[in-house]
């Protein structure tokens, strides 16, 4: 890489957290401007594009920035180590996310159909009725933690359910997920362990289909093998899962320590998806995410960029551009022009379906939970430590007075099959313009 030598700035490491990002980015943008050297792991250097305008050149303009990365210099010369941990990550499939044109299209035909044929009003009782079974689990002990006990917990069964995995397989394949995103040494295990379940599941759906998001794909006019629909499943729940997760802790966490933010939500200035918002504009689920590979050499954003560059997607960075932003730095209310989904022909499909999931898990455990309040102080939280994702580790909370509904079940036991949701003929939620 041109005039990244020596220069770039690791954004790897076990001191490197979710809640120390934010001050890199801003030096890196004082440093190098909206476009800053790094390495992803060991050996392994990238451009991470920090600013708002260059993410959106980088996402929109296809023929410059491919999403394949076989063009990728580094792993055509040779020099990505076959146990390296981001090359589960980067490493070429036939998915949408790392195919372009015409192929792209074709996938993500599929892949939006799918998703689009989801029953939203069956979605929302059914992400409801689970929120309050697990809020009941813990609701008698006036205290919990709400990544393990609830944000992780209920979008995996959710996804689950939209895939038609039981409860207990959805777990494993949350781990493996977690396993993958970690970008340690482990994740080419957790690759194989993810590719295993899925396969089997693919193989169950051709022998009885069923009212889920497989068969759908499976028998979508588009036409996908088996090894496309794998590899686009893995795609959608590496995306999906984790950022749901972090969506609903984060959102939680605001509420729970910015009292401004809480005040107005009660009162009914702010709607719970303006609340959403904010945090999708401050606090990006997904903070960066790989990639895009230059076509050409070029100057982008002040630097010297050369054919097959990795260029990283820095989203959370983007977010928080002076040059996009009110003067104070903060969010306007009901602005949607945040990169939290990315944009181009490649933003994200799932964001209605999530925002639908983190909406209803958001507003749930707001009513039965009246007095939630934080039992650490803000600044002793544990933050995940990923180069990707900015999440919870934990977020410990305390409470009192519990209103749940008369006849709420008992948790379910992990043996337990989740629901399926149908897809056709379906009310859908409301397509919001990003």
């Amino acid at each position: 890489m041109s005039g990244a030598s020596g220069t770039a700035t690791a954004l790897y490491g076990p001191g490197l957290d979710g809640n120390m990002m934010p001050a890199l980015y801003e030096e890196l943008r004082r440093a190098h401007g909206p476009v800053a050297p790094v390495s992803i792991a060991p050996g392994i250097d990238a451009w991470l594009v920090l600013g708002h305008r260059e993410l959106l050149r980088l996402t929109r303009e296809e023929q410059e920035f491919s999403h394949d990365p076989r063009r990728w210099s580094l792993l055509r010369e040779g020099r990505v180590p076959a146990d390296s941990p981001i090359l589960p990550m980067v490493g070429w499939r036939p998915a949408l996310l790392f195919t372009d044109g015409q192929q792209h299209r074709r996938m993500r035909t599929a892949v939006s159909d799918a998703l689009a044929g989801i029953n939203g009003h069956e979605l929302r009782r059914s992400v409801r009725a689970t929120a309050e079974e697990l809020i009941a689990g813990f609701a008698a002990h006036g205290e919990a933690d709400l990544v393990a006990a609830y944000a992780r917990t209920l979008p995996m069964r959710v996804i689950a359910g939209l895939l038609g995995l039981d409860d207990r397989t959805g777990r494993e394949l949350v781990n493996a997920v977690a396993g993958l995103v970690s970008a340690t040494g482990g994740a080419g295990d957790a690759s194989r362990r993810m590719g295993a379940i899925l396969q089997g599941l693919i193989e169950e759906k051709r022998r009885a289909r069923g009212d889920d998001i497989v068969s759908a794909l499976l028998h979508h006019p588009a036409r996908l093998t088996d090894e496309e629909v794998l590899h686009n499943l893995v795609v959608m729940f590496v995306a999906g899962n984790q950022t749901t997760v972090n969506w609903i802790a984060t959102a939680l966490r605001i509420l729970l320590c910015d009292p401004a933010l809480r005040s107005s939500l009660s009162g009914g200035h702010l709607s719970v998806d303006d609340a959403l918002d904010l945090v999708l504009w401050r606090f990006p689920p997904t903070q960066n995410f790989p990639a895009r590979y230059a076509t050409r050499d070029m100057s982008f954003g002040g630097q010297d960029i050369r054919a097959g560059d990795m260029l990283i997607l820095g989203l959370a960075a983007a977010n928080a551009d002076p040059e996009v932003l009110p003067a104070d730095g903060s969010a306007v209310v009901g602005n949607r022009s945040h990169l939290a989904f990315g944009a181009g022909p490649h933003i994200c499909p799932a964001q209605d379906p999530a925002r639908l999931i983190t909406r209803t898990a958001v507003d749930t455990i707001r009513h039965r939970l009246p007095d939630l309040e934080l039992a650490v102080p803000e600044d002793e939280l544990e933050w995940i430590k990923s180069p990707w994702s900015k999440g919870l580790g934990t977020l410990p909370v305390r409470f009192t007075s519990p209103q749940l509904p008369q006849g709420t079940p008992p948790p379910r036991t992990a043996e337990a099959p989740a629901p399926t949701w149908a897809h056709r003929n379906a009310v859908q939620p409301q397509a919001r313009p990003h």
